[in-house]
This record gives structure tokens, sequence and C-alpha cells, in this order.
């Protein structure tokens, strides 16, 4: 008898999930930032990638939101892409109750991510008062 074979069933090799948290402006750039997390030998867990943006309002956004918040608690890390919203700066919080690692990047005119440390961080309107939450 003739045992299956492929090459995927020799690359198991664990690599640490990294949820993607994003603010809804950065939507059009989901597959950069998810080409990035895999450059870095990483997977990501995008949730604009997995659930678009609120399964295009076709459900209730919470049903999406505690979605997300089991993703964020099955990642090993979180990494932080451009401005902070509110629904990042919830997962940021959901973060650190866990005490996982939290990892933040500035997206440079629309093609290029740099890390930056959470003091460089941009807040959306009426959030920087939250800039302690970090």
């Amino acid at each position: 008898m003739t045992e299956f074979q492929h090459k995927s069933l020799e690359l198991n090799k664990d690599k640490n999930l990294v949820y993607t948290a994003m603010s809804k402006y950065l939507a059009y750039f989901k597959e950069h930032i998810s080409k990035f997390v895999l450059e870095q030998n990483c997977v990501p867990l995008n949730p604009f990638m997995i659930f678009k943006y609120f399964m295009l309002d076709t459900l209730e956004r919470d049903t999406v939101r505690n979605a997300n918040n089991t993703l964020v608690k099955k990642s090993d890390e979180l990494w932080v892409f451009g401005s902070i919203s509110d629904g990042v700066l919830a997962e940021i919080k959901l973060t650190k109750q866990m005490n996982k690692p939290i990892r933040y990047f500035k997206i440079i005119q629309n093609k290029e991510i740099k890390e930056i440390s959470k003091d460089e961080v941009e807040f959306e309107e009426d959030l920087e008062k939250y800039s302690h939450e970090l």
C-alpha cells in the first residue's frame, strides 16, 4: 500500500501566533501586515483577513469582538500597527492582563513598516488621554 506524501507534512515547526491589532483605517493594508508578520517567522492572526470589517455588518458586532478576543487570548503576542483606536486599546488591555508581549509598529508612506516604542505611538481622536494604559 502506498503512503500519502506531501511537502507540508515535513513543515511542522511551531511558530508564534501574532494577533495583529489595527484601526479600521488600516484595513486596506491588511495583506501587507500579514506578509510582514510571516516574514518575521510568525503566524499572523489578522482580524481583517479573518472577519473582514465586522463580517460586512452581517451579524452583531459583539459576536466579532468576542471572536477577536478569543484570538487575542490564543495568540502568543500582540503587534499593534498604526494609530490606536478604541478597539485596539481594548485588545492591548486584554493582552496586558495576560502578561503577553506587545510590540508597536508605524506605517510609513503606506509601504514601510517600522517598529517603534510605545512612547512614539499615536492615538486616534480623543484617545490620547489613555496613553498611560499602554
